[in-house]
């Protein structure tokens, strides 16, 4: 039987993390989440990681939860039932806190849970005959542990309607809400589309990724006061002593590749 989660080395400092489930759609249960979070736990400590690439095998990105899964669910007590609940909640914190930049390749659908993932992503490259779809409601459900993310995606309003309507979201759809930061064409491979994102992400200082991922995590929906103001300034001046901020600054002015910088990418 084959691995459900896989971690592999794409390219240089590109690795991906694929949902290999196609007979299940890739839909996701206990013990995919808990492969899932290994993975991620691996990926996070590759020292030559510098983007995380998360797809999934066969036809579709993810229907979601299994079904099946689901269903044992609704059998168990109160409590294994929240611990059950809470395997996913930290998983999406963990997908959506990880230190490397994130990104996503979406062909079919992406239902659910899934869309969950999806928001967690930094960057989101979908087929330009992808749908999404949160689709709790029909089941008599709510998509509580993925909310924080699609909120954050989405914004309220927008949260509002397809959580109460669970309609699906097209592709163009999907882009013009910001779900999806860019369609492939219908001639083309998610892989090409996304492209010009790997190469303008390898590019870049590998510390100043990870900070600059942390700094819109710490920042975003703060007040812009004293303190705030007080921390962007600490930060900048620790990031400018540094080797890296040493380095790339050489390369620009001796215009020169900076030593994190494969030519090939």
């Amino acid at each position: 039987m084959s691995e459900p989660v896989q971690l592999a080395e794409h390219s240089f400092g590109v690795w991906e993390l694929i949902l290999n489930r196609p007979e299940r759609h890739n839909a996701f249960d206990e013990v995919l989440m808990a492969a899932m979070g290994k993975r991620l736990e691996q990926a996070a400590h590759q020292p030559g990681l510098r983007l995380l690439v998360l797809r999934g095998t066969g036809k579709h990105f993810s229907a979601g939860a299994d079904l099946g899964w689901m269903q044992r669910a609704a059998t168990l007590d109160k409590t294994r039932n929240l611990t059950d609940a809470r395997q996913l909640a930290q998983l999406l914190r963990q997908l959506d806190t990880f230190p490397h930049p994130t990104l996503a390749l979406v062909q079919g659908v992406a239902y659910g849970g899934a869309l969950g993932l999806v928001a967690c992503c930094d960057l989101v490259v979908a087929a330009a005959d992808s749908r999404f779809c949160l689709s709790e409601v029909r089941l008599g459900l709510i998509p509580a542990t993925i909310s924080p993310y699609v909120l954050r995606a989405l914004g309220p309003r927008q949260a509002r309607r397809y959580m109460l309507t669970a309609e699906i979201i097209y592709a163009a759809a999907a882009e013009r809400l910001g779900l999806v930061h860019l369609l492939a064409t219908p001639e083309q491979r998610l892989d090409e589309a996304a492209r010009p994102f790997i190469q303008a992400i390898i590019r870049n200082g590998p510390h100043a990724l990870t900070a600059a991922k942390q700094l819109v995590r710490d920042f975003a929906g703060q007040a812009i006061d004293e303190t705030l103001i007080d921390s962007s300034a600490r930060r900048l001046a620790r990031l400018r002593i540094g080797a890296e901020a040493r380095e790339g600054l050489d390369a620009f002015l001796n215009k020169r590749p900076p030593a994190w910088e494969d030519k090939d990418v």
